[in-house]
């Protein structure tokens, strides 16, 4: 797994009731490959062309037993998980999985902002030799480039996951009837939005939706399609010249897409 520092995101995975079909889907619209991880049974790495960016597996057997629906989820960088857990508890927020060892990948927890929106921590174990990982250049297409989350109170989601990872407010801009998205990050880097859901997403969970960098948008929208994937919303642009298109795969699970603004001339 990618190793670098900081309340980034670092490594994203899919939780799904049929990982063979689901990486056969995800392969054909963005170009990932695929390779079985040998240290943890039953799971696989998605690859893009600068190496790992996540994973894929079944869902726990105890959220299996509890008809937990196919979903991406990612994993923040900590360098202290415990103690990142403790101060997830101090913020009111909760604790799905307490802190757990991977034999020989590092130890993680899954938590959950107070608005019920889920999240990884995680620390790496040091490289065994060498230099671990780089972080990957996320403008390049198959990478993961951007974290939404949608909430009932996006302004309280912020204060929570400022508080916890430092993460800082970078800009923000009127949807209108929409009304406020505001952009996040690190050190004057973007790391992704939140914005507060309207009535017509009252029905919808709080969560993060995770965009994967595509070369061509519309041509990748068309191979999800055709292998079963629904349109949710767009194609379309947004503030800056990119275009998204938020998609649903055919396991249900949702995910988004997002080509970057055309070069001038």
């Amino acid at each position: 797994m990618p190793n670098p520092t900081g309340s980034h995101f670092v490594w994203y995975e899919l939780l799904t009731t049929d990982p063979k079909a689901a990486m056969a889907f995800y392969s054909h619209v963005i170009g990932w490959t695929t390779q079985p991880y040998a240290d943890l049974g039953g799971y696989t790495m998605w690859l893009s062309g600068q190496g790992p960016l996540g994973g894929v597996t079944m869902p726990p057997e105890p959220a299996e037993k509890m008809g937990a629906p196919s979903h991406w989820t990612a994993h923040v960088y900590v360098d202290d998980v415990d103690a990142t857990v403790a101060k997830v508890r101090s913020l009111d927020g909760r604790v799905s999985v307490e802190p757990t060892d991977i034999p020989t990948i590092g130890r993680f927890a899954v938590v959950a902002d107070p608005l019920g929106a889920s999240i990884n921590v995680f620390k790496p174990l040091p490289p065994q030799s060498g230099q671990g990982p780089t972080p990957h250049d996320v403008t390049k297409p198959g990478e993961f480039c951007w974290a939404e989350l949608m909430t009932t109170d996006h302004e309280l989601a912020f204060r929570f996951y400022s508080a916890l990872f430092g993460w800082e407010k970078i800009s923000d801009f009127d949807m209108g009837p929409g009304g406020k998205y505001l952009i996040y990050g690190l050190g004057g880097k973007q790391l992704g939005g939140m914005f507060t859901k309207g009535p017509a997403m009252a029905s919808a969970p709080n969560a993060f939706l995770y965009y994967v960098q595509v070369s061509d948008l519309d041509a990748a929208v068309d191979r999800a399609k055709a292998k079963g994937g629904k349109v949710l919303n767009g194609p379309m642009g947004v503030p800056g010249g990119a275009r998204i298109a938020q998609m649903m795969d055919p396991q249900g699970c949702a995910f988004a897409l997002h080509e970057e603004p055309a070069k001038k001339a």
